[in-house]
This record gives structure tokens, sequence and C-alpha cells, in this order.
């Protein structure tokens, strides 16, 4: 990203890294149910497919996004922004 686009007052902070989370889903498992978790297992998502996943960044909500193929990976594209977000 072009530091050109960041405002003069937060121009000192333009190298600072910062975690960036995708959501998919949230589930509460009872802990007899995480024992019971193997290799191959699969747990259902309360989301369907093809649902705007959440991405925050330093814990807080930046916006939402769909999943991309890109370059044979796979990718988030930005789709809004949450009010008030750089």
């Amino acid at each position: 990203m072009s530091t050109t686009s960041i405002t003069p007052e937060l121009g000192h902070l333009a190298d600072v890294p910062m975690s960036i989370e995708v959501e998919l889903d949230r589930r509460v498992l009872k802990l007899l149910e995480v024992l019971e978790l193997r290799s191959g297992t699969v747990l259902p998502l309360a989301k369907p497919a093809g649902e705007p996943l959440d991405i925050y960044v330093g814990g807080a909500r930046l916006g939402s996004g769909e999943v991309v193929v890109f370059n044979d990976n796979f990718g988030i594209r930005i789709t809004s922004l949450a009010t008030g977000t750089v």
C-alpha cells in the first residue's frame, strides 16, 4: 500500500505492523467434544457458503470481505469497510 493515501497525522505510523484476522466462524464446544477431535474431523460452520467474512485489525472490526482464489491461493476481497475506519 502506498503511504500517499495516509493522512499526514498518521504518516509516522505507516511502518507499524498490524495483525489482520479474517473470521470464518466461531463455535463453542464442550471439553469432551474438543478431546474427541481427530485429524479428518469436520466441524460444520454456521455461515453458509458465500456469506461475507468479518475482517479484524488489531482486534477491531475493519469490515467484511469475500473469499477469492488468487494465483492458486485463497485470499479475501474487501467488500465493505466499517464506518469510521481509515
